[in-house]
């Protein structure tokens, strides 16, 4: 018996993936399974999809879809957790972190994970509590400086006690997920998605230690808004969730496995990384 009887779609925002959709809704007609969308972006291609919303996806769903790049895939997980399915990426347009086929592979990788011929890999996420909000991200949260106002100062206490204060245009918390993404860029390590662990990373600097550091899972970790910073924003894999003030306290708590991803055993994460990074390995020396 196939793995798959109900199929949802998680779309770009702006890219036409009309076709592509249409090859997921055929793959799905010929083995009498049903196809999902969300409502807004079945009504903006107009495909066959059924239109639904994220809640019934979640729960109804056995395999999700996501077409698109890395901003797409995060949806597509976020959508997921704490529902039975797992997500495959389809790269539509630049190459990513996450997704694990392009285009022309869909039908075959449809009919790998009806006949149960992959893996899953699971990510973990990071739920953050501020006042009476608590969000959840798969790729980073950011207290990021809000314009016109002085820089974010930070103090990080791990298993409650102060272990490092920080003043920089923005401090991330990353998952390792998120290791490659906006840490990465404020000069932050690359770490393996096998590991379990937050990744703390300041953008811009100006204090006297500048450096990334990695928790384990298992270990409390608390950020305070001192009382020299400036308000700050607060930001969920890129997307604006709310405004901490100096005084106020940000509970930080690692989700594992939040979501999971479809493999195929096609490529690794080192290699779509050095791909997607351009590395071709160690300097040669002159």
């Amino acid at each position: 018996m196939g793995l798959i009887s109900t199929v949802g779609l998680v779309l770009h925002p702006e890219r036409t993936s009309a076709p592509t959709v249409e090859t997921v809704v055929r793959w799905s007609r010929g083995r009498d399974a049903k196809v999902l969308g969300l409502t807004e972006e079945v009504a903006r291609i107009g495909c066959e999809a059924v239109p639904v919303g994220a809640e019934e996806m979640n729960a109804s769903a056995d395999l999700v879809v996501s077409l698109g790049g890395d901003g797409t895939m995060l949806r597509a997980m976020r959508l997921a957790v704490g529902g039975r399915a797992p997500v495959l990426g389809v790269n539509v347009g630049r190459l990513g972190f996450l997704a694990e086929i392009d285009i022309p592979d869909l039908p075959a990788a449809l009919d790998a994970i009806d006949q149960h011929s992959f893996t899953v890999e699971a990510r973990s996420g990071v739920r953050v509590r501020f006042g009476a909000d608590e969000v959840t991200a798969l790729n980073d949260v950011v207290l990021v400086r809000s314009p016109g106002h002085k820089s974010a100062a930070v103090a990080v206490r791990v298993q409650g006690q102060p272990f490092v204060r920080y003043s920089a245009d923005a401090v991330v918390v990353a998952t390792p997920t998120g290791s490659t993404a906006y840490s990465f860029s404020a000069g932050g390590p690359i770490v393996s998605p096998r590991a379990e662990g937050l990744l703390v990373t300041p953008v811009a600097p100006h204090s006297a230690f500048n450096r990334s550091i990695f928790l384990s899972s298992g270990e409390e970790l608390t950020l305070e808004v001192l009382p020299t910073s400036g308000d700050l924003a607060i930001e969920a894999d890129g997307q604006l969730v709310g405004t901490v003030y100096p005084g106020d306290v940000v509970d930080v708590t690692m989700l594992p496995a939040a979501a999971r991803i479809v493999r195929l055993g096609q490529t690794t994460f080192y290699q779509r990384a050095q791909r997607k990074l351009m590395l071709s390995g160690s300097a040669e020396p002159n």
